[in-house]
């Protein structure tokens, strides 16, 4: 999780939420992300779908057998999903997140049992950090008169 938290300040740095990933497989690191939606403006380019495509190009395949994500804050429905089809062993989750997880909080795509494969959940590590690490995010954006309806890049713009 150090190195996740890693990836979500550079997120941080470059006024991105504050959101990193990083994926294991046999203790060592195949794919790393954090988030780049505003930069790349792309509303795919979440931390944790950047870490998969990295894996996937590193281990030569989209199958994530045996491999292991670390994520700051809890995933939204669309990186659940993205977890699901990858055939990720377990996801280690620092925050979660009450309005938007999918992962325990809102939704738990990840143990669906309609669905074809089940990824195991741990949650809290380094929980502290990684949940302060958003509300600084937001605190500074909110001292400095951010508007989310006027939003360009919400680190860089007011």
């Amino acid at each position: 999780m150090i190195d996740a938290l890693a990836e979500a300040k550079k997120a941080y740095s470059c006024g991105e939420i504050p959101i990193g990933a990083v994926i294991e497989k046999d203790g060592k690191i195949v794919g790393r992300g954090y988030n780049l939606t505003e930069t790349l403006k792309d509303p795919t380019a979440h931390a944790e779908l950047i870490a998969i495509r990295e894996a996937a190009k590193t281990l030569g395949g989209w199958r994530l057998l045996q491999c292991n994500l670390y994520v700051t804050c809890e995933p939204c429905a669309m990186c659940a999903g993205a977890i699901v089809w990858s055939r990720m062993k377990k996801v280690f989750i620092g925050t979660m997140d009450p309005k938007g997880g999918a992962c325990g909080s809102v939704f738990n795509i990840l143990q669906e049992e309609k669905l074809n494969h089940y990824v195991e959940i741990e949650t809290g590590l380094m929980e502290t950090e990684c949940s302060d690490l958003l509300k600084d995010f937001f605190r500074d954006l909110r001292q400095r008169g951010f508007k989310w309806d006027k939003m360009k890049n919400p680190g860089l713009t007011k």
